[in-house]
């Protein structure tokens, strides 16, 4: 049953990052980044990340990792928020919000995709994001 669910919300994160039509699916995509500012809900627009190899990678980690069906509630905000968007601005398409928290020993990152959806990344594939989103290494 876990395994079906993991399946169908992988098929419905291709279908909305791949689109309708290959000429969507061939266009690259920046990722923005916001930081959580305070110890509240705000937030402020932190990086875009335009490099391509950066991007596909974060794309294979989020859309390769196993997503619980599960609405979650964390201590603090979120660290994190960030989506996917097409450089080209002439096309339009839905986009996907994702928050991101470090884990309290700062080793580890999870991350919650439209609020309904969770998954904890190991500790290899937590570096690699932070490590693109900050330029810097998790402390653990």
């Amino acid at each position: 049953m876990k395994t079906r669910k993991s399946l169908f919300v992988f098929v419905v994160l291709f279908l909305m990052v791949a689109g309708c039509s290959n000429e969507i699916a061939n266009e690259e995509q920046k990722i923005e980044v916001q930081k959580r500012i305070d110890d509240e809900n705000d937030y402020e627009d932190f990086k875009e990340i335009t490099n391509n190899d950066e991007v596909q990678k974060v794309k294979e980690i989020v859309f390769d990792i196993e997503w619980e069906n599960a609405k979650v509630q964390m201590e603090h905000p979120a660290d994190y928020r960030f989506i996917f968007q097409y450089k080209n601005p002439n096309i339009e398409a839905k986009a996907v919000s994702y928050k991101l928290w470090i884990s309290p020993n700062n080793d580890v990152v999870e991350i919650v995709m439209e609020d309904d959806a969770y998954a904890k990344l190991n500790k290899e594939n937590s570096s690699i994001i932070i490590e693109i989103f900050t330029g810097e290494n998790l402390p653990n």
